[in-house]
């Protein structure tokens, strides 16, 4: 073991080299004018792995190509590990609001700014690193290992459950290993227990056949823009709860320990409120910031579109306006259900006048754990012997819904186990990794192989 951490540390420099030029590639799988950028993201990927020594394909889909890549030289009675990550990247806008140019990945402070640093180039990477680090060093793994890195995470995964489905032998493993999330604080890793789920959705409101003169017929009729507002406004109640009948009816209610142990972080309001350059911090009544943040559901607004936006004054009503809401979920919700309650919710309180149409976007269902068991306790050792600290257990506010799907279609628990720090601007200007945490990672990673390996198939 010694052997692979002196290789990782005496190749640091080549590895960020690398990482440079995944993360030049602009991976946008939102935007089709990118497909080609996030067609040759997989190509370089495959490659990285095949020089690595892994067995590589490209596989398609109907949308962008999985990678995956196998090492299966650990022999039947060792634990087989399938490792997951994504290849694809967030739209890098607004692009003025980036130091740096987001496709040109530049070092400051210590800290690498690029899309994808953080999420999840930087990360998945360090996996093929403490993979080539191993196998350059002994020839071996001490696990079988399958990776499997898709192209279509910031859209939702469309096409990668019917992957998983048509490859279930294939993909069978004893645990999966994710590295998509974050450690709770600079120097203190954690092991997460909870991911929220997503339902996301556009509401449109139309009103007349055309924009229209607002003095000639203000005042005659609803004003799409106006009734969205009212929408919008109706989703909440003074005290922060989501105000749609019946929403609350799956949500899970957290077991004290859980709430205690949340509780016992190290944790500031007061830093967190600074940090973000705000006066004053909201939410759902009854709660800390942090179970707001990870086991309580959330409404939001995340853009609006609605008449002149332009330069200077024009004074019309507005045929039509909409806004994207999104819902993040806790475990025993669904989006499913999320969209049935806002549709019967949509009727209830829009007007005369306008017409409500509600488009679905993308969903995911919320991910619960225990953090126990041999599995959790190898990430967490490999984890205190690269950090020098115990991890804690944490929560997700963001969403990762293949994670369940891998849990129920493998029968396999999912390991979560991240390096990016609060406040790295995931899917917004300035992404960064901490170069610590990615040099640090890769050791840790390739000692929770060999951990893991010790656990026996």
């Amino acid at each position: 073991m010694s052997d692979t951490l002196t290789f990782i540390e005496a190749n640091l420099g080549r590895f960020r080299g690398e990482l440079y030029d995944f993360l030049r590639i602009p991976s946008i799988s939102a935007k089709s004018e990118f497909d080609a950028e996030t067609a040759r993201s997989a190509q370089w990927l495959a490659e990285r792995m095949a020089a690595a020594g892994l067995e590589v394909e490209v596989l398609p889909t109907e949308g962008h190509p999985v990678v995956l890549g196998e090492w299966r030289g650990a022999g039947p009675d060792a634990p087989t590990v399938l490792i997951y990550g994504h290849y694809d990247v967030q739209p890098p806008e607004p692009l003025q609001l980036w130091t740096s140019p987001p496709f040109e990945p530049t070092e400051r402070d210590g800290r690498i700014y690029a899309r994808g640093s953080a999420d999840d180039k930087g990360q998945l990477y360090m996996h093929v690193k403490a993979l080539e680090a191993h196998l350059a060093t002994s020839g071996s793994l001490p696990v079988n290992v399958v990776v499997l890195a898709e192209g279509e995470e910031e859209i939702g995964s469309p096409n990668l459950v019917p992957f998983v489905d048509a490859n279930v032998e294939r993909l069978a493993c004893d645990v999966v290993v994710i590295s998509d999330t974050g450690m709770f604080a600079e120097g203190l890793p954690s092991l997460l227990f909870s991911l929220r789920g997503l339902a996301y959705f556009e509401i449109h409101v139309h009103g007349a056949r055309s924009d229209l003169h607002s003095g000639e017929f203000g005042g005659a009729l609803k004003n799409p823009g106006n009734v969205l507002s009212q929408i919008i406004a109706s989703l909440h109640d003074d005290q922060g709860r989501i105000a749609i009948p019946g929403f609350y009816d799956d949500v899970l209610e957290w077991d004290t320990t859980t709430r205690e142990q949340i509780a016992a972080l190290p944790h500031s309001d007061e830093e967190f409120r600074e940090s973000l350059e705000l006066g004053a911090l909201a939410g759902e009544q009854g709660f800390g910031t942090l179970e707001r943040l990870w086991i309580r559901p959330t409404c939001d607004v995340n853009g609006l579109l609605c008449g002149y936006t332009e330069e200077g004054a024009k004074t019309v009503l507005p045929n039509h306006a909409m806004a994207k809401v999104s819902f993040r979920l806790v475990p025993q919700q669904s989006d499913a259900r999320v969209k049935e309650l806002l549709e019967a919710h949509l009727r209830e309180v829009t007007p005369a006048g306008v017409t409500v149409e509600l488009k679905e976007l993308h969903g995911g269902r919320p991910w619960k754990a225990s953090v126990e068991g041999p599995y959790f306790q190898a990430a967490a050792e490999a984890l205190e012997e690269a950090f020098g600290t115990k991890p804690v257990p944490m929560g997700g506010g963001g969403s990762i819904p293949i994670v369940v799907e891998f849990e129920e279609r493998l029968d396999a628990p999912a390991l979560l186990v991240g390096f990016s720090l609060p406040g790295c601007n995931l899917h917004a200007p300035d992404e960064w990794l901490s170069v610590e945490n990615f040099e640090k990672g890769i050791g840790s990673l390739a000692i929770l192989y060999e951990k893991l390996g010790a656990t026996g198939g």
